[in-house]
């Protein structure tokens, strides 16, 4: 067997160890995460001083964008929680939608609000929504919140102005405006197969625990029936949740609003950083949901103390994953996997999907997946003259979708707010994200055998 043969094996043996160890012996999953990527680099041959490094710069990468939105995220849900806010939010949708409908209501919402920013920040904007929805309804935490998850996903892999679908866009030179149709042909579809109608059957099928830990920090369960008329007005509540929103598509838009280079280029760019729009979020709904509800300054304090101990164990699980990512690069399993793609002659759609699809399940990171995927692909399509760039984008984001496990953020975050086992979590968020990249992929083959 090849060197590179091996590594490859290598890779596989330690994903399989790290989901028997965590779903068949119950180890501590940021313990087996640590344990297997050390493993991993002792078999591929590292040199032994720069293994702990290596697994350092990973965690640190990762937890250096996600613990930050991850605490500001909460707090700000917290705010919203505490206020009455969450509570507004539900009600108003209970009432315009019907309690049968209202999963549908979270899908197009999170793929509303999930267009510009990344999977993290949308999830930890929305989960007390979900949460108080939930409870409110009395409907299954799943049927609502994998709606949620999925809008927020379709977005984050296909549709611009998301930056690995721009960076896809740049790389395979299509034109954002065909992009951005093709996407919402595809993504809506997609997220509703995926999002509602999955919901609807797998929330028969797994059954959480009474007890959720997240909503118990989120959410006052034991709090009287608020009336309506004591409740933060859904305007000025759905302005403080989309103001990161609308601050990070300025920070997008910001060399069309104005001059590169310029002072006001460079501030569009900084209010327009993910942690930059949150905190000024978190701020702004320290004001209007926190002291224009009554609230004073000792209170809100602990509200935004108070919601950081549950994301200790989330923060630290994202981490171990960046370390495992790290680790991976560095033994070199993503050129192999860039080699054995080169080996199979497929077409430049199934090639941008499965050269996606590799390093997704080597990473983790859908954003690295795609846009390590566009650059392996891209050269081929242009030299091959491939009349559909802007289809190649989407087969390549759909790709960077699937089969999302321990090694992906995104894989914790939704098993821990939603209390599931590892096991609950493949059989939901899993099957959930491999449903939007084989569907995605299907109707983007189907517009392609139409031109």
């Amino acid at each position: 067997m090849t060197p590179g043969n091996l590594l490859l094996l290598y890779a596989t043996l330690s994903i399989i160890a790290l989901v028997v160890l965590i779903a068949r012996y119950r180890l501590n999953p940021f313990i087996s995460i640590t344990v297997v990527s050390l493993g991993l680099a002792l078999l591929a041959g590292m040199p032994a001083p720069d293994i702990v490094p290596a697994y350092e710069q990973g965690v640190g990468k990762t937890l250096g964008h996600i613990a930050l939105i991850v605490a500001l995220g909460t707090m700000l849900g917290k705010m919203m929680a505490e206020s009455g806010g969450a509570e507004r939010i539900a009600r108003t949708l209970i009432r315009r939608f019907g309690t049968r409908h209202v999963h549908w209501a979270m899908m197009l919402i999170a793929f509303c609000i999930g267009l510009p920013i990344f999977f993290e920040v949308g999830f930890v904007l929305l989960i007390p929504i979900v949460l108080n929805v939930a409870r409110r309804t009395g409907v299954p935490l799943l049927l609502v919140g994998l709606p949620m998850v999925a809008g927020l996903s379709v977005v984050h892999g296909l549709v611009p102005p998301h930056p690995a679908a721009m960076l896809a866009v740049h790389e395979y030179q299509a034109d954002v405006g065909r992009t951005l149709f093709y996407a919402l042909v595809v993504g809506l579809p997609t997220a509703a197969l995926a999002g509602p109608l999955f919901a609807k059957l797998v929330s028969r099928q797994v059954t959480l625990p009474a007890h959720n830990p997240m909503e118990a920090a989120l959410l006052n369960q034991g709090q009287r029936e608020i009336p309506d008329a004591e409740l933060p007005g859904f305007g000025i509540t759905l302005a403080t949740l989309l103001l990161p929103v609308g601050l990070m598509l300025l920070g997008g838009w910001a060399d069309e609003l104005a001059a590169p280079g310029s002072a006001a280029n460079h501030v569009l760019r900084f209010i327009g950083h993910s942690v930059v729009a949150l905190l000024l979020a978190t701020l702004l709904s320290f004001v209007t949901l926190g002291l224009m509800r009554g609230f004073n300054r000792e209170q809100i304090l602990k509200f935004s103390q108070e919601c950081l101990a549950p994301t200790a164990a989330i923060t630290l699980l994202v981490g171990a994953g960046g370390g495992l990512n790290g680790i991976l690069v560095k033994t070199g399993v993503a050129q192999e996997i860039t080699r054995l793609s080169h080996e199979f002659q497929l077409s430049p759609l199934l090639m941008g999907w499965t050269v996606a699809a590799l390093m997704r399940v080597a990473t983790g990171s859908a954003t690295v997946a795609m846009s390590t995927a566009a650059g392996i692909v891209a050269p081929v399509a242009l030299a091959a003259g491939y009349p559909h760039p802007e289809l190649l984008v989407l087969a390549t984001g759909a790709g960077s979708l699937v089969l999302s496990h321990v090694n992906d953020g995104g894989f914790w975050l939704v098993k821990e707010y939603f209390n599931m086992s590892v096991a609950q979590t493949f059989k939901t968020w899993t099957v959930l994200e491999t449903l939007i990249s084989v569907t995605a992929l299907l109707l983007v083959l189907g517009i392609a055998a139409l031109h």
